[in-house]
């Protein structure tokens, strides 16, 4: 077995994912899986609404290729966290957050005792549908699942250091979109507080010996990104690829166009 998404992060490898999300399909993580040129993929809970049915495809698809998948949801309830591991995933992201507090209780949701209060049922996909003892089950996932803490408000980037300092969290993840929009420059991700914000996250995770990732909408802010110790880029989702092949084939077909 490949040494998942968390181990990676962990030795210091950089990784590269994808998102899948409005325009799902299993098809396009099998084909983005063959180009053998990603690490792993996110899973769009909060803007797409994709069921647990859909989770459980895309991280089937995903593993069939050798790729953890991840899964972002809005911080809602705990029972949403628990079904996206027991759908077969091998982490969840939190968006929307705005204090330490609620990231601390989002960890919660995502881990059994003692760390936190997540409900103890092995019968789904990570507890081999009942096969594997209970203890076993909960120590191991406590000690492999993957939590993640987006920094997108206003309140999460003056509170990132506490955020960062969170046992349990494993990733912040930059959105630069939702951050510009918290911060009064929408659109402008190289703005000077878009920047500044930025350099708090890595700052803290630097401090805490913790790790940062990002969406990265260009080919320059993902360098600008990683040159400030950015280990995890998310440069496409299903609908920027469509997009993209729309553009490209315009360009190579432009006499008929």
């Amino acid at each position: 077995m490949s040494a998942s998404l968390k181990d990676r992060l962990h030795r210091g490898d950089r990784l590269n994912v994808f998102a899948v999300g409005r325009m799902f399909h299993p098809n396009i993580i099998h084909f983005l899986g063959m180009q053998g040129a990603f690490d792993g993929f996110w899973i769009d809970v909060e803007h797409a609404g994709l069921t647990v049915a859909d989770i459980e495809i895309a991280a089937a698809a995903g593993k069939s290729h050798g790729l953890e998948s991840f899964v972002r949801v809005p911080p809602t309830d705990y029972a949403t966290v628990t079904r996206c591991f027991e759908s077969g995933a091998s982490g969840v992201m939190a968006a929307q957050i705005n204090t330490a507090e609620q990231a601390e209780e989002f960890v919660t949701w995502a881990k059994f005792h003692p760390r936190g209060r997540r409900g103890l049922n092995p019968l789904g996909h990570d507890g081999g549908f009942g096969t594997v003892p209970l203890a076993e089950f909960a120590e191991r996932s406590n000690r492999e699942t993957f939590v993640a803490i987006q920094i997108e408000t206003a309140q999460a980037v003056e509170e990132v250091d506490r955020i960062a300092a969170i046992d349990g969290v494993d990733l912040l993840f930059v959105g630069p979109s939702d951050l510009s929009q918290a911060l009064g420059v929408i659109g402008e991700f190289t703005h000077e507080r878009s920047l500044e914000a930025v350099d708090r996250v890595a700052a803290a995770c630097s401090t805490h010996g913790k790790h940062w990732g990002a969406v990265t909408p260009s080919p320059d802010y993902a360098a600008l990104l990683i040159d400030k110790g950015c280990t995890l880029i998310s440069a496409v989702n299903d609908v920027k690829l469509v997009a993209a092949g729309h553009v490209s084939l315009r360009e190579r077909f432009a006499r008929i166009w």
